[in-house]
């Protein structure tokens, strides 16, 4: 315990300057050893960058990019309480959305929202198996963050606070901020309206505690991938953990697993996308982060956005960041969560034509690449009217 807090200490007591950006020496930020990413790979409309740093003892941010022939598939999963959840929707959620795509013919709305579903009782199904020897992950959720650009159309769905933003080309030239998701947080006033209306018997069911609006004055989003306890009476917590205690029975899910869904075609003016969980977004605007996109160039581009988040959580303990580097996970976490970034570009010139790309499937923070499976879109893609 003694060494613990003099790690923290001594990670937070060295002032200096405040710095308005990261100087040259953070600017590299290769030598962080809990910071991974890819700088650079192509799809089908162009390329991407992925970066996640850690902060927790056990990573809990998954995160993974699917690219095909004339689809890219984008899922940031940012778990709580543990990594079981995202890791299980990062196994699945995609298995599950190619299934349903194979089924209908399509990607649609639908088909979206109800690979969300089969993947949440999928996890439900993992817990009641898994629970008698891991009591806690009846406690374990996600955030779910997914983005499909397929035949010209983007759809996004979201659960949580994880968030996509989208580049836009304003009139004057300069690039605008364009949030596609609603954050599912409590700390929101109309995520309070929202639950006090579908909860009117319960007046504890939003609960200001230690300065922060928390569902049951326990957790802050109000949509998630698992969280058991809070969805099904029989998932209930053992009362020895007050951490994870109702102060009453569960009448009903308090949380759903609903998913806000957005589907557009690709617009001319869209330059970029941007799906981050919100770990970035606790350190830069929406507005910060395009433009820094814009300004840059895409190489290593979601890595710039993470040290410059990094950067102003340092500075925010009057730390550098290069200091903030040596901090070990687990400890690194009073300083900033887990944080997975991944930036999508949209060449317009590539829209409608059969560019041979590498079909690619990416897992954040594992160092492997394999081959997609991407065969059902592009049977789709081949048969559709």
């Amino acid at each position: 315990m003694f060494s613990w807090l003099a790690r923290l200490a001594a990670a937070c007591w060295r002032p200096v300057r405040r710095y308005a950006r990261m100087n040259r020496d953070d600017d590299d930020g290769m030598d962080d050893a809990l910071l991974w990413c890819r700088d650079l790979d192509q799809h089908s409309l162009g390329d991407f960058s992925i970066a996640v740093v850690q902060a927790n003892e056990t990573l809990e941010d998954q995160s993974q990019v699917e690219t095909g022939q004339h689809a890219i598939f984008v899922g940031v999963y940012d778990g709580h309480a543990g990594p079981d959840a995202s890791r299980f929707v990062c196994d699945h959620l995609f298995l599950h959305l190619m299934r349903l795509a194979r089924e209908n013919g399509n990607i649609s709305e639908d088909v979206l929202r109800n690979a969300f579903f089969a993947t949440e009782e999928g996890f439900l199904a993992h817990v009641r198996r898994t629970r008698e020897i891991k009591p806690l992950i009846g406690a374990m959720g996600s955030c779910c963050l997914v983005g499909v650009v397929w035949r010209g159309t983007l759809y996004v769905a979201n659960l949580g606070d994880s968030r996509a933003v989208v580049g836009c080309l304003g009139r004057s030239n300069n690039i605008v901020a364009d949030q596609l998701t609603r954050d599912h947080n409590a700390s929101m006033e109309e995520v309070r309206q929202e639950l006090r209306s579908l909860h009117p018997d319960d007046s504890n069911i939003v609960i200001l505690k230690h300065g922060v609006w928390r569902v049951k004055g326990i957790i802050q989003v109000s949509r998630s991938i698992g969280d058991a306890y809070l969805k099904r009476p029989e998932f209930a917590i053992d009362p020895a953990i007050p951490k994870f205690t109702l102060s009453e029975p569960l009448r009903r899910p308090v949380l759903t697993a609903e998913p806000s869904i957005y589907a557009r075609p690709i617009r001319p003016q869209d330059k970029f996308l941007i799906f981050a969980s919100d770990g970035l977004w606790e350190h830069m605007t929406n507005q910060e982060a395009v433009e820094i996109v814009y300004n840059y160039p895409r190489a290593g581009i979601a890595r710039r956005l993470i040290q410059t988040a990094l950067s102003v959580a340092a500075r925010k303990r009057e730390m550098r960041y290069d200091d903030l580097k040596k901090v070990e996970k687990g400890i690194r976490r009073y300083f900033h969560d887990d944080i997975t970034v991944i930036v999508v570009f949209i060449d317009h010139e590539l829209l409608g034509k059969n560019t041979a790309v590498p079909e690619l499937s990416v897992r954040g923070f594992i160092d492997t690449v394999g081959r997609s499976d991407f065969s059902v879109l592009e049977g789709i893609d081949m048969h559709a009217s």
